[in-house]
């Protein structure tokens, strides 16, 4: 079905895909990304496809940019019944070496983001008596993971956040899930690699960590967040999903 998708951090790495994956169900995307030339080549793949999609420029730390960004996608697509938060950013160091400047980023980006979004894309959707909310958590919520402590706090933030959301409108055709990746092959994991001196050794580990032994593709997750996108998920609500080789066995 042609219903509307709105996708943040879908300029590039899962983001990118989710809106992909989402546009070969026959999704209407937009892709929004704070890089709005990654999220208009994101909807010209689309579209080379044979997809419906636009990019858009949106500052999830923003309220009035997320704002913006849902006014113009109702009126170039239609109003939102599918979102997905993906936009994310982190990087590795141990928490003694963070300061308040950092922590205030991280939970800008990473949990008051996904705030922002619900709030302004929810009321369309109670309204309309059917939507999805799939967010982006990381399995560094669900176990703890060393050098991520403020991020790992901020994704455990947004899966209690996703739980109280289902609650509240199971009732009004909304499910709301959290889709939790392991390491994967994405360039926020190399921009942390990067960034961080002791990254590549971190990484390694969390690779070795994983029963398959492989950090996880960008489409490997982008199946799972299609999937609880559908139709077919619609008495799945409140539910935490890793897709991470195995990592998290929960």
């Amino acid at each position: 079905m042609d219903r509307v998708a709105l996708v943040t951090g879908g300029g590039s790495g899962i983001g990118r895909q989710i809106c992909l994956a989402l546009a070969a169900q026959g999704r209407k995307v937009a892709a929004a990304d704070l890089n709005a030339s990654g999220a208009a080549e994101t909807a010209a793949q689309i579209a080379a496809a044979g997809g419906m999609a636009i990019g858009l420029g949106v500052d999830v730390t923003s309220l009035d940019s997320i704002q913006q960004g849902h006014l113009q996608v109702l009126d170039e697509l239609g109003p939102v019944e599918i979102l997905v938060n993906c936009a994310g950013w982190d990087v590795l160091m141990p928490f003694l070496d963070t300061d308040e400047d950092f922590w205030d980023k991280v939970i800008d980006i990473n949990y008051k983001g996904v705030l922002r979004t619900v709030h302004t894309c929810l009321p369309s959707m109670i309204d309309a008596g059917w939507g999805r909310i799939v967010n982006i958590g990381s399995d560094a919520a669900r176990v703890g993971s060393s050098l991520e402590a403020v991020y790992s706090g901020a994704k455990g933030g947004v899966i209690s956040f996703s739980k109280t959301i289902a609650r509240e409108v199971a009732r009004k055709g909304v499910t709301s899930n959290v889709v939790c990746p392991g390491p994967t092959d994405t360039p926020l994991l190399d921009g942390i690699i990067q960034a961080s001196a002791d990254g590549e050794r971190v990484i390694g580990a969390m690779a070795r960590a994983v029963p398959m032994k492989r950090v996880g593709q960008p489409q490997e997750v982008a199946s799972a967040v299609a999937y609880l996108a559908s139709e077919e998920a619609g008495f799945i609500t409140g539910q935490t999903l890793s897709v991470s080789g195995g990592l998290t066995m929960s």
